[in-house]
């Protein structure tokens, strides 16, 4: 094995990083992303120390710690598996609106700028829940013999199954739970990891801790490159999996705004619209705080206005309306939203103005808030987003 110092070496590279950024960089960024880099060596720990495809077991992936976008009612672990063998996972569904399943290769962030690669999606709805709300499924590459219960499939060539929670109703509503095994084994003591694997296991550690966030970075210029500044567009993530069975569609843009200005989103609403939101992200491709920060909307907590529109206003400030998206501070980022399984999927417009003249362009339609009310509702969301299972 390599002297601690020489592991170390491993992270010089993270030090060029913000090279690759399009928002402007200060020591208020810099500071930022020295904070990525340690949230992004703890994920990788859970990640990559702690998943083995001989001793599976789902570990958290994404949640309101582990802050790198992707959504802010999402709760996300990941398993690691061996494509090639058999898993049963058991699990209670709860009500959250959207509980999936995902399999693929090379995790968002593990095999250097690449986005990896989804093989397949898989809605917990489309299983047999019992009158207690339990499931079984197994996932193979083929299904057992005589086996006649619940069956996904597992490509060959899958590394890993990734379990995604979409919440409306932070707190209020009864998370998933679930236990992987692996059947195509007899069960083995988990032996101690040799010194050659902790070697392995340490350099994607040190590796994922840059890679990570130099992939963030990458799709913050994607969409900045491709000139959706204050301006929204679709996304869909083909690439990596999202499809016919995920079908989910984002709407998508860097926010540029001064710290007197405002971007109003203004959208048309799909008329079936299993889940949806939106949300601020920084210009690390970070979610901005989520229990303390007023930075997401979702189908449950955002407010519809007088003429069937959804309207919401991202500023730094509060401006009094009900639909508001703090930015946290950051002049620069990105609005993202998700429309999962709706009729259809509106581009939402956005208008630039001083935040004075919001409230002008807005009254007649859109629901204000009083001082009192939003402090009702963020110790609402405070509370909500601690009672759901992270860890």
């Amino acid at each position: 094995m390599k002297s601690w110092a020489e592991y170390l070496e491993l992270l010089k590279p993270a030090g060029d990083i913000l090279g690759e950024a399009t928002a402007p960089v200060d020591e208020q960024l810099r500071a930022d992303l020295y904070r990525q880099l340690a949230m992004n060596l703890s994920q990788a720990y859970f990640l990559l120390m702690m998943t083995d495809p001989r001793y599976p077991e789902f570990i958290p992936y994404l949640n309101s710690g582990f802050q790198l976008q992707p959504n802010p009612d999402s709760i996300y672990y990941v398993t690691a598996v061996d494509g090639t063998a058999t898993y049963r996972v058991t699990g209670e569904r709860g009500n959250a609106p959207v509980v999936g399943f995902a399999t693929g290769c090379k995790m968002f962030g593990t095999d250097g700028l690449k986005l990896g690669k989804g093989f397949g999606n898989y809605d917990a709805n489309d299983l047999t829940i019992d009158d207690e709300g339990r499931f079984s499924v197994i996932f193979s590459a083929e299904r057992p013999d005589g086996y006649e219960g619940d069956w996904l499939h597992l490509d060959p060539q899958s590394d890993f199954i990734m379990l995604r929670q979409f919440s409306y109703d932070w707190g209020n509503e009864q998370d998933v739970r679930v236990a992987i095994e692996r059947l195509d084994r007899m069960t083995e003591p988990k032996a101690r990891l040799t010194p050659e694997e902790v070697d392995v296991k340490l350099r994607r550690v040190f590796a994922y801790a840059c890679d990570v966030s130099r992939v963030a970075l990458a799709q913050i210029k994607r969409t900045h490159d491709g000139g959706f500044i204050n301006r929204m567009h679709i996304h869909t993530f083909q690439d990596m999996g999202n499809g016919q069975d995920w079908p989910q569609a984002y709407f998508e843009m860097v926010f540029d705004i001064g710290p007197d200005e405002a971007l109003v989103i203004e959208s048309e609403l799909p008329e079936t619209r299993t889940y949806w939101n939106v949300q601020a992200i920084d210009g690390l491709w970070n979610q901005v705080d989520i229990p303390y920060r007023h930075s997401s909307l979702n189908g449950h907590t955002a407010k519809v206005d007088s003429d069937g529109k959804f309207r919401a206003i991202l500023a730094h400030k509060d401006p009094g309306f009900h639909n508001w998206l703090d930015t946290g501070g950051s002049g620069y980022g990105m609005l993202i939203g998700r429309w999962y399984r709706c009729s259809s999927t509106p581009t939402p417009q956005v208008t630039k103005m001083k935040l004075a003249d919001v409230a002008a362009h807005l009254d007649a339609i859109s629901p204000r808030i009083t001082a009192e009310a939003r402090e009702s509702q963020m110790r609402a969301r405070l509370i909500g987003n601690q009672m759901r299972r992270k860890w």
